[in-house]
């Protein structure tokens, strides 16, 4: 492939480095972004002067991942506003904002690919991940719904659903609980393939589908260890 022009949100974060390592491995021009670096996807200014710079420094933006995304744990009862808006602001909001900042450039070019990560909690229930799984059910609603408008354009939308990742994310939920040990063995039981997807394999799925031999649009593309297709009875 020719060298694309890929710009990730979320870089700094445990899928977002795996991802950016990879389209560099493959000779691309990638422009990573994070809010450790300053970059706030909820600020829609910000994702206009960015894509801006982006298209004036390289003339065009091919691929658009959009990883950025934030979790909270609890359930409906427990929720609160603060959590509702602060989710929404990132996974929803972020995702919209960065979607229609760059949307124009590929549409004038006639081509691109959008990747949003979404999360096996859009289409399945999990335990305590009420407002995480709201926003997941709207990411995937939302791909879909680009894709159909885009599809005359030559553009490409699609996303992964992983199941539970091995990030820094989850670490960091396991290690609070009272017994992580045990924790951490739920949740690989939780897979039927026994065990937590790696940010390096969620990374290959996105970039399988910014590939323009990928012929699919509006795909969820399930990376969930089998958890939506398959139960296990022993």
């Amino acid at each position: 492939m020719s060298r694309r022009v890929v710009v990730i949100t979320g870089a700094s974060g445990g899928i977002g480095l795996s991802t950016v390592a990879l389209f560099r491995t493959l000779g691309d021009e990638v422009v990573g972004l994070d809010i450790t670096d300053g970059f706030d996807v909820t600020d829609r200014l910000a994702c206009e002067r960015v894509t801006a710079d982006v298209i004036a420094q390289h003339g065009r933006i091919d691929v658009l991942c959009n990883v950025a995304g934030v979790g909270a744990v609890g359930d409906v009862v427990s929720a609160n506003d603060s959590e509702w808006q602060s989710v929404f602001s990132v996974n929803v909001f972020g995702l919209a904002h960065m979607c229609a900042v760059v949307l124009p450039a590929m549409r004038k070019a006639r081509s691109g690919a959008i990747i949003n990560v979404c999360s096996v909690a859009a289409s399945v229930g999990l335990v305590e991940r009420a407002v995480y799984s709201a926003s997941k059910g709207a990411v995937l609603a939302l791909t879909r719904a680009m894709a159909v408008d885009e599809v005359d354009y030559g553009i490409r939308v699609n996303c992964v659903s992983p199941g539970t990742v091995a990030s820094p994310w989850v670490e960091r939920l396991v290690a609070a609980t009272p017994d992580p040990e045990a924790t951490m063995g739920n949740l690989r039981r939780r897979q039927p393939l026994g065990r937590l997807i790696t940010c390096a394999e969620v990374a290959e799925a996105i970039v399988y589908l910014a590939a323009p031999t990928t012929y699919t649009t509006g795909a969820d593309f399930l990376l969930d260890g089998g958890i939506t297709g398959i139960r296990i009875v022993k």
